[in-house]
């Protein structure tokens, strides 16, 4: 980047601040640690020469790689919580029908059922396949960040290609999704049994995270009966994007948000419900028009 001045250089940077956010998220599975590893990519870029880069967005993705990998690794030698007990990733926004969702939002949207299985890889599988299948990064590049060859880089990616295999998978049709979850609340509203079980994948997984701990409810009929319990109820459900995805957003009668549920749809139905109703762990969640502790400005 020939004649860059510190203007030019922080324009050009927050111009690839989303993709490499996007990047850090899926190999970090946390809003919050992937805005640091970029902001660190920042102040390393601000101690280089910046007119001897001549690639600057191959450049970022790299150093945000290897941030990436060390955080990872660390994460290995010091366990930390699983994706599905950092409920404060939820990020939660109207759903517009007519009006398509941030693009920032979007791009941090995995699926949740994907981040699990994404927790269970090695740090360098995480990282040749996030690259990879995701980015489309080359393989020469992946293995320099790994300081590994490109073959060595491949066959990481596709060991960890065969694990997550047969993870469910958002519909790429956000319509198709949209209906299926308002089938869902239609089902449950009513009381409608069969119709419940239209819409649940017949091995349908639902934790709900309350106040006294987590309660797991398997199998479409086990889940159609709980949701149908909703229909006796004074609260309103209503559809709400989290994390980019439809979802739901359960509200009091005076108003209050007593519960988010975020649905994975594959195939046309429901695969798996995570959903949060403790209080201390709803007060963490990104609402609209408040801002939670898991995302932050820098």
């Amino acid at each position: 980047m020939t004649g860059t001045g510190p203007e030019t250089l922080a324009a050009a940077f927050e111009r690839q601040r989303e993709r490499l956010v996007a990047v850090a998220y899926r190999m970090l599975g946390s809003r919050a640690d992937a805005e640091d590893a970029v902001q660190e990519a920042w102040l390393r870029l601000n101690r280089q020469d910046a007119d001897r880069i001549d690639n600057l967005a191959g450049w970022l993705t790299t150093v945000v790689g290897r941030i990436c990998i060390d955080l990872l690794r660390a994460r290995t030698a010091h366990p930390e919580v699983s994706y599905e007990q950092r409920l404060s990733e939820f990020v939660v926004t109207e759903d517009d029908d007519e009006q398509p969702p941030d693009e920032a939002v979007l791009a941090e949207s995995v699926g949740l059922a994907l981040l699990v299985v994404l927790d269970t890889l090695g740090p360098a599988e995480r990282l040749a396949f996030v690259l990879h299948d995701m980015f489309a990064m080359p393989f020469d590049d992946i293995g320099r960040i790994l300081d590994r060859s490109a073959d060595a880089a491949k066959m990481l990616a596709s060991r960890a290609r065969r694990k997550v295999q047969g993870t469910p998978r958002p519909a790429d049709d956000r319509q198709r999704q949209r209906e299926v979850v308002d089938a869902f609340l239609a089902a449950s509203r009513s009381g409608d049994f069969e119709g419940l079980l239209r819409v649940l994948d017949p091995d349908v997984r639902w934790t709900v995270h309350t106040a006294r701990g987590a309660v797991v409810r398997h199998g479409a009929v086990e889940v159609a009966e709980r949701a149908r319990l909703g229909a006796t109820t004074a609260l309103d459900a209503r559809r709400a994007l989290v994390n980019g995805e439809p979802g739901i957003v359960v509200h009091s009668r005076d108003g209050r948000v007593v519960g988010v549920m975020a649905c994975t749809v594959a195939g046309g139905r429901i695969v798996e419900i995570l959903s949060v109703s403790d209080p201390v762990q709803l007060a963490a969640v990104e609402l609209p028009g408040r801002r939670g502790p898991g995302r932050h400005d820098g």
